[in-house]
């Protein structure tokens, strides 16, 4: 994508599964000009610096996006800010909510400010599907956070920041993602455990996700949600699609290995959405994407939202994933192999057991 080449960038949340992505392709294959890399993960910051130490255009710090005069500080002469930092987990923002909203909605604002105060140009917020008609405190503050993206775009005047945001399915490979923890159930023999057999997903590789984010920030008019088309899957289908074709790598008959269920966690949906039903009416369908357009647009300018490659302007059905056709196992076998995520995924170890706390 043109447009990045020699820009100066800021990547929130680097240490993350998309951010390092991110962090990769902007310095590889965008070949920008100036990466700032943010994050509170020490750790992981340390090795995600030394393993870009030969790129003298990229710098990383430590701080927080809770810190809104720090964001000023790393923002002064940033061009585009990519901000993927979050928390993800569910059943960990249920028992912290507070903590969410400072990160998730706070950190939002802060985003948005900093970025004003310092003239950035684009700003992409990474979203996720539980953001459509949420039933956790997870999904209530990425709804929110896309709800100040669209409502600071509506407000902004003169050559201030275009806001944008960028809604996910589920980034297979991903930490904390289904595949690791599958993965360490075969290992071990089994059993492989389901929350429910009926459940279904909308599923990406951790390219695509890179991909959605860095593909909004050209197409991006100001105020829009972005959604990939990305195939779904039932997630029993990929724990059989797994025990068959790891099974025998780890020393295991794959019929030896069973499926149980376990049941579904505090606010775990059977079935994800993309796109509500009121959002279908402002939605424009591209050939990648689906463009959902705000539905408060400008308060002091007219928004032309014309792109190229639209295939259709009218849109009738919520993207959903009990409603569209499933992958069936020898397409998501392909998937998986041909995005590596078994092999990637093999070094690393996980917790076998899940369990949800009252």
């Amino acid at each position: 994508m043109k447009g990045l080449e020699n820009k100066s960038v800021a990547v929130t949340g680097c240490c993350g599964t998309v951010g390092g992505e991110l962090v990769r392709q902007l310095l590889e294959d965008y070949k920008v000009g100036e990466l700032v890399g943010l994050d509170n993960n020490e750790t992981e910051m340390f090795f995600l610096q030394q393993g870009h130490k030969d790129h003298d255009n990229a710098k990383f710090f430590l701080s927080s996006i809770r810190d809104r005069e720090r964001l000023i500080e790393l923002f002064k002469g940033v061009d585009t800010v990519f901000h993927a930092a979050a928390y993800k987990h569910v059943s960990l923002c249920e028992h912290s909510p507070f903590d969410a909203v400072q990160t998730n909605i706070i950190g939002v604002k802060n985003v948005i400010e900093a970025a004003k105060e310092c003239g950035v140009e684009r700003v992409i917020f990474t979203s996720s599907d539980k953001a459509v008609n949420p039933t956790n405190v997870m999904g209530t503050t990425k709804l929110m956070g896309e709800r100040l993206m669209t409502a600071a775009n509506c407000a902004r005047k003169g050559e201030g920041p275009i806001y944008t945001s960028t809604r996910f399915g589920n980034v297979l490979g991903s930490r904390g993602s289904v595949i690791p923890i599958f993965l360490e159930q075969i290992r071990k023999g089994g059993p492989v455990t389901l929350t429910d057999r009926k459940m279904t997903r909308f599923i990406m590789s951790i390219k695509e996700a890179t991909n959605l984010v860095i593909d909004s920030s050209a197409y991006a008019k100001g105020g829009e949600i972005f959604v990939t088309k990305m195939p779904v899957i039932r997630i029993v289908d990929l724990a059989q699609v797994m025990i068959d074709q790891m099974a025998s790598h780890y020393g295991h008959k794959p019929e030896n290995i069973e499926i149980i269920t376990i049941g579904t966690k505090p606010g775990e949906k059977l079935y994800e959405e993309l796109m509500s039903d009121e959002e279908t009416g402002r939605t424009y369908e591209l050939e990648n994407y689906f463009a959902v357009l705000p539905s408060y647009r400008s308060l002091y300018r007219e928004i032309n939202y014309e792109y190229t490659g639209v295939v259709s302007t009218k849109v009738d059905n919520p993207y959903h994933s009990a409603n569209e056709p499933a992958l069936s196992q020898a397409e998501l076998s392909d998937f998986l192999q041909r995005n590596n995520l078994l092999e990637e995924s093999l070094p690393a170890r996980h917790p076998a057991e899940r369990f949800w706390e009252a």
